[in-house]
């Protein structure tokens, strides 16, 4: 794209902006690289690429980038066989942790909301490498600045060895320091270190006194920094550890260096996606500052920004205004007082549309439409030229010939006050000649302009559609607001009587303009008011529809969710369905060959309870519904306590024995009691005849056996069963019975015997013995 546009419309400052929230250098090299592109799928793949990232830094939390940098020279030498130093590994280090944490970051986004799709950035992380051996390495072995003392066991070797023999040289000098008859021949009770070599401060008049080496002085040479000559052999010895040392150090650096060589191509693919993520980061970020929105990119010449603001103005005060070419309009025409904001709108056109090309969220409203261009020219500003001894009219005319010799059909042409500068009446007709140049050549062009004559450059003429910028009379300053379609009106009168210029003054004025004038103006007024209206229904229209289309997106796809749930649970009911059936077929296998085993060894003698417990293995397979039923009360009499009634929901008939607060009962079911709500009983009428007293017949002791077999019972039948059986037993009086109901799950047993223990004829109760068949027996003691 043209430069000097570039330069015109101040991208430059958008990028220096955009290149204060990059972290690295890299992302920082990025943006200073950042151009608008003309093909399309780049600018709509680089556009979807930073909404993604935008998204996500808009609700998320992202990982840190810093300590991010540039390693790819490192990686270089380290390829052609260099050797890296520890902060150069560290730094490489630092890449790799940073890739990883992104990576997790990601992984985890994606297992939190199955939802979400990022096509791009999810390319971008199947690209990352692994290089988790090569961290581990680095980590292993270096520390912040250097190397770990058991990055080696050679090299632990020979640091210990120093460290031993340092002590004993610090523990020979500080007796040597701390002599008393030492103290007033030193200059300080210190040990220091001169040329790598422990030594102490000697006064230069006890010089004789201490045999040794003096590797220093003082600048004043009254301090000689001598080593006694009790460490010289120590000190040699560290000496040589220290090379020693080095070389050791030296291959452990080398053989990190190969693992980075090995390694050459993933730790550059990794530099190149960090640096990217951050450039794109450092996108967002800017972009959330100005609440950029992404545009909708097509292939036609389509232009529509709703309310638009230009991005280096104070986004307090700025005025938003939509900027738009409607269908088959070609050229917009703007008119209005100075500093009424023509040039800004141009400027602010302009660079939105370059924002959009360079893969920018710009500052719109959501909604935005627009094609993509080949160039965008630009002849705005005062150009000038002392040097070239141009005026302002030639230094525009000469930018203006550049421009329409360069420009195409798909280009954009933005001409600020177009014509100025010359005779009114020549400037007028070049600026209407220069737009039907650009008009025939097919380009999309804005224009603004003072001259009367252009306002009524467009009724003549198809594609071409005048706009303006609004004037407030009434505070004699401009309202910065702009107005599609409506082409601006003198406010010469209105600002001429509200600053006090006699009326007859200004009506004698009005009468030598002409009727038609006059009329053209009050029509200009009407159309300005329209215009504000349609502007501004058009704006809620907008911001509805998308709206509804987010609602509409949304129910979609809760739907399909619910529906691929439903088939879920159907797949998982059939599933289980026919595994049920499956194990119920396995089991009356089993049973049907144990019965037929039990007839084959027994003959015809099979016992009762033998037979119950092959039932009941069947029943167990049965899946029981709820007691519970969704049924509706058809009687609604007044209940008391003493009432027979009707439970709704469990289908049973009670007996009401107490009526409490919040329309409750407490109703008697059999064997079981409980607290229901009124609106779940309905009113029974009790049978008026006398009922016969319930009487036991007393059997014969005969026909009553000592042991109850409830094996194969539900739990309410076998406690109805054990009633009977227990009031028969008393009747025989049978001092002991046995209950059988096997070991099972243990419920029926818990069952019976806390049954037993409320139970008025039993004095106690136990557990079967072994020989009377354990725990699934329990033996009761009557009264």
């Amino acid at each position: 794209m043209r430069q000097k546009s570039l330069e015109v419309l101040e991208f430059d400052k958008i990028k220096s902006l955009i290149e204060e929230e990059a972290i690295s250098d890299l992302g920082r090299e990025k943006v200073r690289e950042l151009a608008p592109s003309a093909d399309f799928e780049t600018v709509t793949f680089q556009m979807d690429e930073t909404d993604e990232i935008s998204q996500i830094y808009n609700k998320e939390r992202m990982p840190s980038l810093s300590g991010l940098a540039k390693v790819a020279s490192i990686i270089h030498r380290a390829e052609i066989g260099g050797v890296l130093n520890v902060n150069e590994l560290n730094l490489i280090k630092r890449l790799i942790q940073i890739q990883n944490q992104f990576k997790t970051f990601y992984n985890q986004l994606l297992e939190d909301d199955e939802q979400v799709n990022y096509p791009i950035l999810d390319d971008r992380m199947n690209q990352l490498p692994v290089l988790t051996d090569l961290y581990q390495s680095i980590h292993q072995k270096c520390d912040a600045h250097d190397l770990f003392d058991d990055a080696s066991i050679e090299l632990q070797r020979i640091r210990s060895k120093i460290s031993g023999i340092t002590q004993r040289i610090r523990q020979n000098l500080d007796k040597i320091i701390k002599s008393q008859s030492n103290q007033k021949k030193l200059s300080d009770a210190i040990v220091t270190v001169r040329n790598e070599r422990n030594v102490i401060p000697v006064k230069a008049e006890y010089r004789q006194d201490f045999n040794g080496i003096v590797h220093d002085q003082s600048s004043s040479g009254q301090t000689l920094y001598i080593e006694p000559a009790s460490v010289v052999e120590m000190n040699n010895q560290i000496s040589r550890l220290r090379n020693d040392e080095a070389v050791e150090r030296e291959r452990i650096l080398t053989e990190l260096t190969g693992e980075v060589a090995a390694e050459f191509e993933s730790c550059l693919i990794s530099e190149q996606i960090m640096g990217q993520l951050d450039f794109l980061t450092a996108k967002a970020r800017y972009a959330r500052k100005i609440k950029g929105t992404k545009p909708t990119f097509t292939q036609n010449r389509d232009v529509y920004l709703p309310k638009a603001f230009h991005p280096l103005l104070d986004r307090e005060t700025v005025v938003a205004n939509t900027i738009e070419f409607a269908e088959d309009i070609q050229t917009v025409i703007i008119t209005g007082p100075n500093t009424g904001g023509k040039t800004v709108t141009l400027k602010t056109l302009g660079l939105i549309i370059v924002m959009a090309q360079s893969g920018l969220l710009i500052p719109t409203l959501d909604g935005s439409k627009l094609g993509v261009f080949e160039n965008v020219y630009c002849d705005i500003g005062d150009e000038q030229s002392i040097e070239q001894s141009l005026s302002t009219f030639s230094s525009h005319m000469k930018n203006i010939v550049d421009i329409l010799q360069e420009a195409s059909r798909n280009s954009i042409i933005l001409f600020d006050e177009l014509g100025a500068g010359t005779d009114p009446s020549e400037g007028a007709a070049l600026a209407m000649s220069i737009l039907d140049y650009a008009h025939q050549m097919g380009a999309l062009v804005m224009a603004t302009t003072h001259y009367p004559e252009l306002k009524a450059y467009s009724y003549n003429r198809e594609g071409v559609m005048n706009a303006s910028v609004e004037f407030d009379v009434n505070t004699l300053s401009p309202t910065y607001k702009l107005l599609m379609g409506v082409p601006g009106r003198s406010n010469a009168f209105d600002i001429s009587k509200k600053l006090g210029l006699p009326i007859g003054v200004i009506q004698k004025a009005k009468s030598m303009i002409g009727q038609d004038e006059q009329e053209i103006n009050a029509m200009i007024a009407s159309l300005e008011q329209n215009a504000k209206r349609v502007e501004n229904q058009r704006i809620d229209l907008d911001r509805l529809l998308r709206e509804a289309q987010s609602v509409h997106d949304d129910l979609e796809k809760q739907y399909n969710k619910y529906q691929n749930y439903e088939k879920h649970l159907m797949d998982q009911a059939k599933d289980k369905a026919n595994q049920r059936v499956k194990s119920a077929t396995r089991e009356a296998d089993d049973i049907l060959k144990e019965l037929r085993q039990l007839r084959d060894q027994k003959g015809a003698d099979v016992k009762e309870h033998e037979l119950i417990d092959k039932k009941k293995r069947l029943d167990n397979q049965y899946e029981a519904d709820s007691l519970k039923k969704d049924v509706k009360k058809q009687k609604w009499d007044k209940i008391e306590a003493g009432d027979e009634v009707k439970v709704l929901t469990y289908g049973q008939v009670g007996e009401v024995l107490e009526l409490l607060d919040h329309d409750e009962a407490v109703v008697q079911m059999g064997i079981i009691k409980m607290k229901l709500p009124l609106s779940d009983l309905e009113k029974k009428q009790k049978e008026k005849q006398q009922q016969p007293a319930k009487m036991t017949k007393r059997q014969n002791r005969q026909n009553v056996k000592m042991e109850l077999d409830l094996r194969g019972y539900r739990y309410e039948e076998a406690l109805v069963e054990l009633d009977q059986y227990l009031d028969q037993a008393v009747l025989s009086n049978y001092e002991s019975v046995n209950i059988i109901h096997g070991k099972g799950t243990g419920a029926l047993q818990k069952g019976v015997q806390k049954h037993l223990k409320q139970h008025k004829s039993v004095a106690s109760y136990r557990n079967g013995m072994p020989s009377e068949g354990g725990y699934g027996v329990t033996v009761a003691q009557l009264k």
